[in-house]
């Protein structure tokens, strides 16, 4: 199944699938306000700080992940029942939105799809907006409990590379350890090769064709079949990586914790440059 959907599928389906509107972008914490402010209708709130990820330990990452039973909760919070699609959506590059797919997922849900061009993409296209909160039923979806099924920590993350790829999806400059924003230490984890997301996303935020992407997988050693791993600076961007390996039928593997565990674990090696 194609994990994103079109604006027009979407329209058509309204009312018979759930609806998620997952908008966040680091530094910001206005995503509810906005949601508010206008959102598909039926639409519920995701908090991605607060129901996609927990406050842990420094070595555990900016955003590690909640607990399953959080999780779980989480979702029959926002009236997801068994059987109904989901369809999540963001207002910035389907970042976020890639988070709630990848977890939902994880945790067995088979039918979640990413609206392909978010939030903007739905008012160029002039769909209907609503602007009141509905009230939300409590969902009777059962998730599974995935554990550490599909992602890494940060001991795995150190031998991947021995035997499969481990791709870091940063921009070249925080790879190569030129500069670092957010973490206490430049450069990347040894044996990571460096693909960096921007390049798999137009100008307005969708995913390129196909072909395109699985052309970049291909040139970083991700051929299909080939164990893939991914990481970024928290684990978000990192779930976006994997929606791509989605879109090209590509199975990829999370490290949630990623550069901002790394650089907090002690003893973890560092490298810098292009490789």
């Amino acid at each position: 199944m194609n994990p994103l959907i079109s604006i027009v599928e979407l329209q058509a389906s309204l009312g018979e699938v759930h609806v998620l509107d997952a908008r966040w972008q680091l530094g910001r914490d206005d995503g509810r306000e906005q949601f508010l402010a206008g959102h598909i209708p039926g639409a519920v709130f995701v908090d991605v700080e607060n129901e996609l990820s927990r406050h842990g330990e420094p070595h555990e990452g900016r955003h590690p992940l909640p607990s399953d039973d959080t999780l779980a909760a989480a979702a029959r919070r926002w009236g997801l029942r068994t059987g109904v699609p989901v369809v999540v959506y963001d207002d910035h590059r389907m970042l976020a939105a890639s988070r709630a797919w990848w977890a939902l997922r994880r945790a067995g849900l088979t039918d979640v799809r990413v609206l392909d061009g978010g939030w903007q993409a739905w008012q160029s296209a002039g769909a209907d907006i609503q602007t009141e909160e509905a009230a939300i039923a409590e969902g009777d979806v059962e998730l599974g409990a995935p554990g550490d099924r599909g992602i890494l920590d940060t001991d795995a993350a150190a031998t991947w590379a021995d035997d499969g790829v481990l791709i870091d999806v940063r921009a070249a400059e925080r790879y190569r350890g030129e500069t670092e924003p957010l973490d206490p230490i430049a450069g990347h984890v040894p044996g990571a090769t460096n693909l960096p997301i921007a390049g798999l996303l137009t100008d307005d935020g969708r995913f390129r064709a196909a072909s395109d992407i699985a052309a970049a997988f291909d040139s970083v050693g991700a051929t299909d079949g080939a164990p893939i791993a991914a990481y970024c600076g928290s684990g978000i961007t990192a779930a976006q990586f994997a929606l791509a390996g989605a879109v090209i039928g590509r199975d990829v593997t999370v490290y949630p914790g990623s550069w901002s565990a790394w650089s907090n674990t002690d003893g973890a090696r560092i490298a810098t440059g292009e490789g």
